[in-house]
């Protein structure tokens, strides 16, 4: 008991001597404001991010996992989504602060007049996208899709591919067959051949091309379309909170990094928070490219697209808007400066 009682005491005196080390760290602070945003006392500052199950969302899984986020002073709160354009409209719906979302729904959302930045883009690839078919369907080549029903994701990088793919070929949509549907219905249709194709990215992409084997034909177009995965927010957020956007960043440039140097540990996290199976994504892990960057890809994409909804009839808008003022490279820029690739 007496021995109990010993020991209490000495960590009593243990507390109060670490409880004035802390009073006196605390102290020194005062001057050194940078020392005490790092400091550990302050309560974390919560966030939500809507980020996706898809490869392109690699540096948010890792750095949620990593505590990369916490390091920075950040609760950060995960919101699921199977893809980019309902993660955006978490944002504009306010249940969210950050997304991860690719160009398109940017693009679709600015052209409505919701006031978003991109921050920064965290990947890019132009292998992710693809048109894949039934050969017996009679689709062995891009030119036999005429007349097919292929499937596709209205407002998304599959909508723009589908047809960019089908103009690189010489033919336009009302010459297919479209099917709008969600990405999680893309398999089961393929397989139980209520559409003869589908434009999708990756996983469902791979999952397909192994379901159908020999008899899936499969079109890529590395030269028509790189699509890119960014951080999007809130202008407003973005302009009451700029500590809050920096931290943001540096915990997903040190999740960069960890993903350059520890490829498997990263796909073995991502197989853990998605849950798919760590074969699928080693085999489609070198297609992607897992930088915090911002380049000119993406205004030159943002243009393009917008071109392609005008044409098309996808917005009654008939002006190009000033995407760089949606841009936003001042936060990516202050944090890591050679990462901005773009004439501003």
């Amino acid at each position: 008991m007496t021995f109990l009682i010993r020991e209490w005491r000495n960590l009593r005196t243990k507390t109060s001597i670490a409880l004035i080390f802390i009073a006196a760290l605390t102290g020194c602070d005062q001057s050194s404001p940078q020392d005490a945003e790092q400091q550990a006392t302050q309560p974390l500052q919560k966030v939500t991010v809507a980020y996706t199950y898809q490869p392109q969302s690699t540096l948010v899984h890792v750095a949620m996992a990593k505590g990369y986020f916490a390091e920075q002073g950040l609760d950060a709160q995960p919101l699921m989504h199977t893809y980019g354009k309902a993660a955006l409209q978490s944002v504009i719906d306010n249940k969210a602060d950050f997304a991860t979302v690719a160009e398109t729904p940017v693009m679709f959302n600015v052209l409505k007049g919701e006031k978003i930045f991109v921050i920064a883009n965290i990947e890019a690839s132009s292998l992710n996208n693809a048109i894949i078919a039934r050969k017996d369907a009679g689709i062995s080549v891009p030119g036999d899709l005429k007349g097919k029903r292929i499937g596709f994701i209205p407002g998304t990088t599959s909508d723009f591919f589908l047809d960019s793919l089908l103009t690189a070929n010489g033919f336009t949509r009302e010459e297919i067959q479209p099917v709008a549907m969600k990405p999680e219905e893309f398999q089961d249709a393929v397989m139980a051949k209520k559409v003869d194709a589908v434009s999708i990215w990756n996983y469902p992409l791979t999952q397909i091309k192994q379901q159908l084997g020999d008899e899936g034909a499969i079109f890529y177009d590395r030269e028509i379309y790189t699509e890119t995965f960014n951080i999007a927010a809130l202008q407003d957020f973005v302009q009451k909170n700029p500590e809050t956007v920096k931290r943001f960043l540096r915990a997903l440039i040190k999740a960069e990094n960890f993903v350059a140097k520890n490829p498997d540990e990263a796909q073995a996290i991502m197989a853990s928070t998605t849950e798919i199976d760590q074969g699928l994504i080693r085999e489609v892990w070198n297609e992607f490219n897992y930088q915090v960057v911002l380049d000119q890809t993406l205004l030159i994409t943002l243009e393009d697209e917008t071109r392609w909804a005008m044409k098309n009839k996808l917005t009654d808008q008939t002006v190009m808007p000033d995407y760089l003022s949606f841009i936003h490279v001042d936060s990516l820029h202050a944090v890591k400066p050679e990462a901005i690739r773009m004439h501003h």
